[in-house]
């Protein structure tokens, strides 16, 4: 069964704090989207002292579409993130992966929907997570790009057990394509919170794709 991760992008904290507590109980993961004007053309919530406020969260993982990852490990480190991914299209990504050795958290790696495999290839085997973009990064409700399937495919080909997340467009539908293709989990964002009274049978719907 796939593993299904909410998926937050926002630029206030209340929304943050309201989505948290929506799937509170419901998920073991929830991924906080990061962006600061630099690699994707959005700003989200930075101050991420906030999270700690919260009780009984579930397990955090910082998804940082910013071009110089490196400067944010701390920081989220210490407010309670138990997983940090950087993109690959980072300034240097190698900067990022040297850094973050100095944390206790599980590492990950991510490639945008238009960037090929071969750009990802070299990272692969020194992380304990790869997410693939099934859209362009920086925006929810983003269209699913059936093409970026094949990536899935060539990653899971190349490393069998690294598990593979995949964000962008995914609903029922897409969420038993990239299954299909190797993945071991989804991210959602837009399908899940459309509707806070559903958000329990949506998270069944995907688990069941």
């Amino acid at each position: 069964m796939i593993e299904i991760i909410p998926g937050i992008l926002e630029k206030e904290w209340e929304m943050i704090e309201e989505r948290l507590r929506l799937v509170t109980g419901l998920v073991d993961w929830v991924q906080i989207d990061i962006a600061d004007n630099t690699m994707v053309p959005n700003t989200t919530f930075l101050d991420f002292s906030r999270f700690p406020q919260i009780p009984q969260l579930p397990q955090l993982e910082a998804h940082l579409m910013v071009s110089s990852p490196e400067k944010y490990i701390k920081s989220l480190a210490d407010a309670g993130f138990k997983r940090l991914i950087a993109h690959v299209e980072a300034h240097d990504p190698r900067i990022f992966l040297d850094a973050v050795k100095y944390e206790h958290v599980e590492v990950g790696i991510a490639i945008d929907g238009p960037t090929e495999f071969e750009t990802l290839e070299p990272f692969l085997e020194e992380v304990d997570v790869v997410l693939v973009m099934t859209s362009e990064a920086g925006f929810s409700g983003s269209v699913f790009l059936p093409e970026c399937v094949e990536k899935i495919k060539s990653i899971h080909s190349y490393l069998p057990d690294l598990p593979i997340e995949v964000s962008g467009g995914i609903r029922d539908i897409t969420a038993r394509l990239v299954k299909d293709a190797g993945a071991t989990r989804v991210v959602s964002s837009s399908y899940l919170f459309k509707d806070p009274a559903t958000i329990a049978a949506a998270i069944e719907r995907l688990r069941s794709a």
